[in-house]
């Protein structure tokens, strides 16, 4: 699901030597701290909010490091010329009782970008909204995935209030300036490639999230498959000492199927078998020897 929530700028300053440091790490060209402009936000907390939904307390970790590195956009335009700032930097904080991730981010000084930085130093431009995909939605009550389950969020239930709890992080998109805080429709950003429909979607409309998300952990353990494949055929292919160099063969094991890379390895542990067989450390005894020691005391 595609979420989206509002936050606040929380406070500007000059960018440390620390700072500036990961600032250049994503960075092509070396920046100086007279170039750049550096502001923090709060992105999202663990907090009910007024779509009656909240972050899992657990999730956000993860999710902040998916934002580092995200741009930051003005009225949510996914386009080269809207991106005005970019996360470098995020951490989880823990105050009075709330987890939220607190991010900062950069702005490089010049041109347009002067109008944006004295809005934010004006108060003008200091409401946010992010987009991030979340692979879970529970109902806070009895645990499933919402809209099975039958309570509905918003409502009291033995004296608990029931909300929706948004777990396990699949995506960060970006996080936008906007005039006004965006209202949610259904956890989904408008527009969202170019007015092409993802399964995701499909499987939160239909009402199909336990199967969709089935699907993605054995794409995830699929995944996780080929790439120990590929690993086992570099590593048979050096054992060989065929003269290939490891980037090489992981160039090449990149441009096959994972059958064909099953077919490999297995072509290549016979090989390896034949030409590099297993030696044993134990010298053997003679059986003559063997039978007669049976019978010394």
């Amino acid at each position: 699901m595609k979420v989206q929530k509002e936050t606040k700028v929380a406070s500007t300053g000059n960018a440390t030597a620390a700072q500036l440091e990961a600032i250049n790490a994503q960075a092509k060209a070396e920046l100086t701290a007279e170039q750049v402009y550096v502001f923090s936000v709060r992105l999202c907390d663990d907090q009910i909010d007024r779509d009656g939904e909240r972050f899992d307390t657990a999730a956000l970790p993860v999710l902040a490091k998916m934002f580092v590195g995200k741009t930051g956009i003005v009225d949510h335009k996914w386009s080269a010329s809207g991106q005005v700032a970019r996360i470098f930097e995020t951490q989880v904080v823990c105050e009075d009782g709330v987890s939220y991730i607190k991010a900062w981010a950069y702005i490089r000084r010049g041109g347009n970008a002067e109008e944006i930085i004295a809005d934010i130093e004006a108060g003008i431009k200091k409401e946010i909204s992010v987009g991030c995909a979340m692979g879970r939605a529970v109902c806070s009550i009895c645990g499933s995935e919402y809209g099975t389950c039958g309570h509905q969020k918003g409502e009291y239930y033995d004296g608990m209030l029931c909300c929706v709890i948004l777990k396990e992080p699949m995506d960060a998109y970006e996080f936008s300036f906007v005039a006004v805080p965006a209202q949610r429709e259904a956890g989904v950003i408008k527009g969202l490639g170019e007015g092409h429909r993802c399964l995701k979607d499909l499987a939160d409309e239909f009402g199909a999230q336990g199967e969709y998300r089935a699907m993605y952990i054995q794409a995830k353990l699929g995944q996780k498959y080929e790439k120990q494949l590929r690993d086992d055929v570099v590593r048979l292919f050096l054992s060989l000492d065929m003269g290939l160099t490891e980037p090489v063969l992981r160039s090449i094991t990149q441009k096959v199927s994972a059958e064909e890379l099953l077919q490999l390895k297995e072509a290549l542990e016979e090989r390896v078998a034949e030409y590099l067989p297993v030696q044993t450390q134990l010298h053997p005894r003679n059986r003559e020897q063997e039978l007669e020691s049976s019978f010394l005391i």
